[in-house]
């Protein structure tokens, strides 16, 4: 058993709770006053997420329990294959190729002439250009990702800008996480705010901050902190 870290609180929180103290502090200082405190028990699946790429794997479990739903529009020549579920106002332009599991969001366009592969979550209002392709990965609302771009095994936060012909490929690598040596295979990790220039091809592993700016024509690889800029 874990826990799981959730919490449902009354205002009454606040009483037990003193400057920077954590959860379990102000959990304790509760039972020594004799407050009341539940617990309930779940048998659904518990994955921990303790690094970006964890989120690709938590992805393909909740995939894996889709129903789907084609709430959004298709146009000429789209081809939608398993379970896939869209959005309302969602468009696929023509030509576009999906292949469940997915779930796309509200509010995107997709195409002409895009391949979206299995195990893949888009948000809402996500625009992805002509001949990309967009493998197991997990892209967040209000992203726009240029024309024949190649995703795999990635995640993208929302509100991020790429340009065109960004390569985001899998493949395995060795990082150091607060001197924790990790080996892993996946590919891009980037947080929320970038913005990316054209031809930019990130090495497998690359893990790009929050508000990050790359100019184009560049190729990245290792760790990128929050706010860097890469000219």
């Amino acid at each position: 058993m874990v826990n799981t870290g959730m919490y449902a609180f009354t205002k009454e929180i606040f009483d037990f709770i003193e400057g920077e103290q954590s959860i379990p502090i102000a959990l304790n200082k509760m039972f020594v006053k004799d407050r009341e405190i539940k617990a309930l028990e779940t048998k659904g699946t518990w994955l921990d997420i303790t690094y970006p790429w964890d989120i690709l794997d938590l992805n393909t479990s909740v995939l894996q329990h889709i129903e789907g739903n084609i709430g959004g529009t298709t146009e000429a020549n789209v081809s939608i294959k398993g379970n896939v579920s869209l959005g309302e106002k969602t468009v696929i332009r023509p030509n576009s190729s999906i292949f469940g599991p997915v779930v796309v969001g509200r509010g995107c366009e997709i195409g002409p002439n895009v391949c979206i592969m299995p195990s893949t979550s888009i948000g809402d209002n996500v625009t992805i250009s002509p001949f990309t392709q967009v493998k197991n990965s997990v892209i967040g609302s209000d992203v726009s990702i240029g024309p024949g771009s190649i995703i795999q095994d990635s995640v993208i936060d929302k509100d991020c800008v790429v340009e065109g012909h960004f390569a985001a490929i899998s493949g395995d690598a060795e990082l150091k996480i607060d001197k924790e040596l990790c080996n892993i295979k996946a590919g891009t990790m980037m947080g929320e705010g970038c913005r990316l220039g054209s031809h930019i091809v990130a090495q497998p592993g690359v893990i790009i901050g929050n508000y990050v700016q790359i100019k184009p024509l560049n190729t990245i690889s290792g760790q990128l902190p929050d706010k860097s800029l890469v000219i």
